[in-house]
């Protein structure tokens, strides 16, 4: 039987859960992925891509993530561009690095994704004010059983747009949606649910890919405020089968944020912020976090700040049936620091948001590229790290 893009299995995607259509028409295609350990990453180089790079008729530009295609040999990367200047959409890439040097990146193709109908999503601008999805895209991942693709929309409280993890052919056309828990739903009045620009930001298959992690950027309004300077608040992670089974939710201290925001002339503090960005799972219980913070000074410049964590689900409460988590009482994630990029020393850290495991290296040791959103701006940078895994 050919695999989920068949015309056959799209048929069945608009109508069943995405378990039942993966079980029905997806072959194995890949191996599962054994589970990867972590000690430490050694930093092995950085590439850059040209600010509003143009390529196939696209802007290239807000590659908010990234993952490995093991059977095709190359990168997915997609970017969080809202269809304003090119339609929601992916890229595909070659990225040539070995364990001594990243020495280039290469653009192959660029893949436009598409809504239950077959069109692109559109702009909020070319809505103008009708029903309809704008997508704001912050992770991909790779299917490791028939390398179709997963993808995340953080969604827009003020335009009533609730978050949503999406399954795609690898050529763009929609497949299925992850039924995701009225606990995901949005609330206009800031009571419960996602903060705006704050919601599924990471999503990652587990090694075995019979289920797939999805990370919040920052705390629900029921759960906690906001990051500050002088405390850190609490995400949470949650844990899908692929028919939308809730499978387990944990707690996520997330840190204060690292440095105290300048001041405008007014003298009211510039713009700080700290969230979960991505996440990478590892093992059964183990992934990997990205924590991003960014920090205007005074003048209005932003300062990236990364860290680098390994979490460990194994003896945290499940906190899925609490409806909010001030004053509840459970046990958090185990967390340990792995990489504070400010030890790398590079001349600039920008908004890194993308993180995927890549091929092993000579040594067998894995290696591991993260991806920063530019946010199409001509003062920022996409750059891209290369890392060696040390297990």
């Amino acid at each position: 039987m050919n695999l989920i893009g068949s015309h056959y299995c799209r048929r069945l995607a608009g109508i069943l859960l995405a378990a039942t259509v993966l079980s029905a028409c997806a072959p194995l295609r890949m191996q599962p992925a054994p589970p990867v350990t972590v000690s430490q990453l050694r930093f092995i180089g950085e590439q850059r891509l040209p600010v509003h790079m143009a390529f196939q008729g696209s802007v290239v530009g807000g590659l908010s993530g990234i993952d490995y295609d093991k059977a095709r040999g190359d990168w997915v990367m997609v970017s969080d561009d809202r269809s304003e200047r090119s339609p929601s959409r992916y890229y595909r890439a070659r990225l040539d690095f070995d364990a001594t040097a990243f020495k280039g990146v290469h653009l192959e193709s660029v893949v436009t994704l598409r809504q239950p109908d077959g069109s692109a999503y559109p702009s909020e601008k070319a809505l103008a004010g009708r029903p309809g999805i704008v997508a704001d895209l912050e992770s991909m991942r790779v299917d490791p059983r028939d390398g179709s693709i997963w993808y995340s929309s953080e969604g827009d409280v003020a335009l009533g747009l609730k978050p949503f993890v999406r399954h795609a052919a690898a050529d763009g056309g929609y497949l299925a949606e992850l039924p995701l828990p009225p606990l995901f739903d949005i609330d206009a009045g800031h009571r419960f649910g996602p903060r705006d620009n704050q919601s599924i930001e990471g999503i990652s298959f587990a090694p075995d890919g019979q289920s797939l992690w999805a990370s919040l950027e920052g705390p629900m309004y029921q759960d906690g405020d906001l990051p500050t300077p002088a405390a850190g608040t609490v995400n949470r992670i949650t844990r899908f089968g692929r028919d939308g089974r809730l499978l387990g939710q944990y707690a996520y201290p997330l840190g204060a944020i690292p440095a105290a925001p300048g001041k405008d002339k007014d003298g009211k503090d510039r713009y700080a912020d700290n969230g979960i960005s991505e996440i990478l799972a590892l093992g059964e219980t183990r992934l990997l976090v990205l924590e991003r913070s960014a920090v205007q000074n005074d003048a209005g410049v932003y300062r990236v700040y990364v860290r680098l964590y390994e979490i460990d689900t194994d003896g945290a409460s499940d906190i899925a049936s609490l409806p909010s988590l001030r004053g509840a009482s459970y046990r958090a994630v185990k967390k340990r620091l792995v990489l504070d990029l400010d030890s790398v020393h590079l001349p600039k850290i920008d908004n890194l948001e993308g993180m995927g495991l890549g091929p092993a290296l000579a040594n067998g040791h894995r290696s591991l590229v993260l991806v920063s959103d530019d946010n199409f701006s001509k003062s920022q940078v996409t750059q891209l790290l290369l890392f060696e895994v040390l297990p």
